[in-house]
């Protein structure tokens, strides 16, 4: 269950677009959405992002952004193979449609709770 955020009274969530690791989520969530347009490598390239500046961003409110990327990477992934190896008994094509789906939904959420200085929930 994801924890709520704490927000200070005096604190405009609209004020946190300035903070530094904000530009590499937006990067990431840019780089999962091309993934569906160049095969997948910028997806990856976003996940190694955020391993490497995880320890960065964390105890941030840019934390949940990045682990809901890395969640979205792995669980796309893994559905991904699995509607690939299932494409010869028709299902695949649905499960790829769904992930496609799923993910689109998820870069989106993200985005926009970015956007607005907020966790993706």
């Amino acid at each position: 269950m994801p924890e709520s955020e704490y927000i200070p009274a005096n604190e405009d969530p609209l004020d946190r677009r300035e903070e530094p690791g904000r530009n590499l989520a937006v990067l990431v969530y840019i780089l999962q959405a091309l993934s569906f347009f160049v095969g997948g490598i910028t997806g990856l390239a976003g996940v190694i992002i955020n391993y490497v500046k995880l320890d960065d961003v964390r105890d941030t409110w840019i934390e949940p952004h990045f682990r809901w990327q890395i969640r979205t990477f792995w669980i796309g992934l893994l559905w991904t193979v699995v509607g690939i190896v299932t494409t010869p008994l028709i299902i695949g094509w649905f499960v790829l449609l769904g992930i496609s789906i799923w993910i689109i939904y998820r870069i989106v959420k993200g985005a926009l709770a970015l956007n607005d200085g907020k966790a993706p929930l």
